[in-house]
């Protein structure tokens, strides 16, 4: 029997989450329910990541049989201080998950314990560097829920149910690179909760092949960046996309990132735990960052990432203060009040660095309307910011069919010139959506680093040629699809054409005689 790869063992675990995930759930709706599940795995992984942390200290110090996990809550005090600072975090050997776990079924008050658990947790962090990167983290983790029963009894039965199916996990030993699992199993979660919660899950996730495609498309020719920045950050999926192209130590100074939905901004810090990327390389904020942005003080950014969404409404010219707002007065005017599109593209470009390059997931139609959005186009293309628009295939994404596009920033282009990418058949078939496969991507990203002309797939099109059609770039305006309708002759048609109306005529006479001779013969 060949060895099991390890892409079957990944497989297999997703299926055993999944299905743990859908048997807890019970009459919980599925998104709702995430939270759960998301949140406990959180839990095991902080408290198997601290302890495996602390256990090498010790046994490198030459206490080889050394378990943090073993100890009375009193004797592991002594080095709070010093692992707070480096950890961002604190977790007392009675409240870490395995040994909650172990009392969980005869806990009569287990509820009580995980909220208190949670706080301590929580207030770990208090007063140090990591407090606005654990505050709030344990909220959406509600052990108090009528969602879990109706009863105290019934809520602390579901939640030992829980903690025994992620503790039951095969997540292997930390120290064996499981970090890897996870993180993947968080991400395998979040796709398939999106994927089953239509648009109210879907909004909040960009599928990982098309992350992954953004990040690659913004450091095209780099080995590492300074930092990294999504202004509708999300789950966190797209910023994280980065550690997996270039690796976490060459994204220097972290991960930054804005998101408005409070559950969703939790998910993010889940999320960047759950990678091992430690406090002090992330800086995610809650809040609007159209009206509110948080990261004034830390712009500019070397890479700017973004599925930002879909024609919401904000303020425009409703408010008096934000034509004269740094990032929008440039283009001397602003994103209509119902679409808020271009304003988003608007807030990347100011805070995208000189020498740095952005890739925003756009609807199409910011493409083409006219109106505040074609003078903005022409804000754009007039001073030689926009290198590339990618044209993707429709169906990519959850909660919507349509086909979206990429548009690609830059404040540092050796042309005068965009690139039209036409990707629209750049997709394999897999289920109830389309996926972009590697190959699919390299397709892209190819062509997108060759920067000519392409029959069919490509073109490099002049900023005067663009203002001359209006200001438009959808991508079809300039990438003729290639017409794969036969080529018919048709003189030769005609030619066939008589000789079947001769062959019927003759066909005809053929069988009025027969008809003529069984009448005579009668």
């Amino acid at each position: 029997m060949p060895p099991i790869t390890k892409e079957a063992q990944r497989a297999e675990l997703h299926k055993t989450i999944w299905r743990i995930a859908n048997d807890l759930r019970g009459s919980v709706d599925g998104w709702d329910f995430k939270s759960y599940v998301l949140g406990m795995l959180f839990y095991r992984f902080i408290s198997e990541n601290l302890t495996a942390y602390i256990n090498k200290g010790e046994q490198d110090a030459g206490e080889a049989s050394f378990d943090y996990s073993g100890l009375h809550d009193d004797q592991a005090e002594f080095g709070r201080t010093e692992t707070v600072a480096e950890k961002g975090f604190y977790i007392l050997p009675s409240e870490l998950f395995a040994n909650v776990r172990k009392r969980a079924a005869t806990d009569e008050s287990l509820n009580e314990t995980l909220e208190r658990v949670f706080k301590n947790i929580e207030g770990s962090a208090l007063g140090t560097g990591s407090e606005d990167d654990l505050k709030g983290l344990f909220d959406d983790l509600d052990v108090n829920s009528n969602k879990l029963g109706s009863t105290v009894a019934k809520r602390n039965e579901k939640l030992v149910k829980l903690l025994d199916a992620i503790g039951e996990l095969p997540l292997g030993e930390l120290q064996d690179n499981s970090i890897d699992l996870f993180g993947d199993a968080y991400e395998y979660l979040m796709q398939m909760y999106a994927a089953n919660a239509g648009k109210s899950g879907g909004e909040y996730y960009t599928p990982q092949e098309v992350s992954e495609l953004l990040a690659r498309i913004t450091v095209v020719g780099k080995k590492a960046v300074n930092k990294v920045y999504d202004p509708a950050a999300g789950s966190g999926s797209l910023l994280l996309k980065f550690a997996k192209v270039l690796g976490k130590e060459n994204v220097r100074q972290g991960f930054y990132g804005q998101e408005i939905n409070l559950t969703t901004y939790n998910l993010a810090r889940i999320n960047m735990f759950l990678h091992d990327v430690n406090y002090e390389k992330f800086n995610l904020a809650h809040g609007d960052t159209l009206m509110d942005p948080a990261h004034w003080d830390d712009e500019p950014f070397e890479a700017i990432v973004s599925n930002p969404p879909y024609s919401i409404k904000w303020d425009g010219d409703a408010n008096p203060l934000l034509i004269n707002d740094e990032r929008f007065a440039p283009a001397g005017v602003l994103a209509p009040k119902s679409k808020a599109d271009l304003a988003f593209a608007m807030h990347i470009l100011s805070w995208l660095a000189v020498n740095g390059t952005a890739a925003i997931v756009e609807f199409p139609g910011v493409l083409y309307r006219g109106g505040a959005e074609q003078k903005i186009r022409k804000y754009l293309i007039d001073n030689n910011y926009v290198d590339a628009v990618i044209q993707l295939p429709p169906d990519l994404f959850f909660g919507t069919t349509i086909a979206t596009c990429i548009i690609v920033l830059k404040k540092s282009k050796t042309d005068n010139s965009v690139l039209f990418i036409d990707g629209s058949t750049e997709f394999k078939r897999t289920g109830n959506k389309n996926k972009l496969t590697p190959d699919n991507q390299q397709n892209i990203l190819m062509t997108f680093e060759a920067r000519e002309d392409d029959d069919h797939f490509a073109r490099l099109v002049s900023n005067e040629d663009i203002a001359a059609n209006d200001y438009n770039i959808a991508v079809s305006s300039y990438v003729e699809q290639e017409d794969t309708r036969e080529v018919v002759d048709i003189t030769e048609l005609n030619a066939e054409i008589a000789r079947i109306v001769a062959r019927q005529a003759e066909l005809r006479v053929s069988i009025d005689q027969i008809v003529a001779n069984l009448e005579g013969s009668k």
